[in-house]
């Protein structure tokens, strides 16, 4: 049965898999948050791969070997690189986002990216610019508590001069 809450274990089974396999992603919005160390929770895992045959066909590899039964379809839009490719077909609920509102590459994304032990996180900054371009009614609503969590974790990080 698809677990429906986000935790840290996901992130890791997913992280595992996707290194194994050479995958190039991200992990982005609310669970990328979290992993930054936002006090939330969220229903699945938002990631955001590059967008290539090879990735994509990378990134199937690495979701069947983690238990997750991917239709002839999703398997044809993961590799395609639909913009939005929700997958309930595991051990929870992966969605993968090959175009993120309000970020405007994988490369400009990954620039800003951070390591939090071997997760790839979207940059905070990115990750609100994303959820406020998106302009869900959800995502909306916790947008001010994304910005302070903002300030909080830029002000604990050291400066880079």
């Amino acid at each position: 049965m698809t677990q429906k809450i986000f935790r840290p274990e996901q992130a890791r089974v997913i992280a595992d898999a996707f290194e194994k396999h050479g995958v190039e992603y991200l992990f982005i919005g609310k669970g990328g948050a979290i992993l930054l160390g936002y006090p939330g929770a969220t229903q699945d895992v938002d990631l955001f791969p590059r967008k290539s045959r090879d990735n994509g066909r990378r990134i199937v590899a690495a979701l069947t070997e983690i238990g997750f039964a991917l239709s002839d379809a999703d398997r044809a839009e993961i590799v395609a690189g639909k913009d939005f490719v929700q997958i309930s077909s595991g051990p929870f609920d992966v969605d993968l986002v090959f175009a993120p509102d309000g970020i405007e590459s994988y490369e400009a994304a990954a620039r800003n990216a951070v390591r939090i032990e071997n997760f790839p996180v979207m940059a905070i900054a990115d990750i609100i610019a994303s959820k406020r371009a998106a302009g869900r009614k959800r995502d909306l609503a916790e947008l001010d508590l994304l910005e302070e969590f903002r300030k909080a974790y830029e002000a604990s990080k050291p400066n880079r001069a």
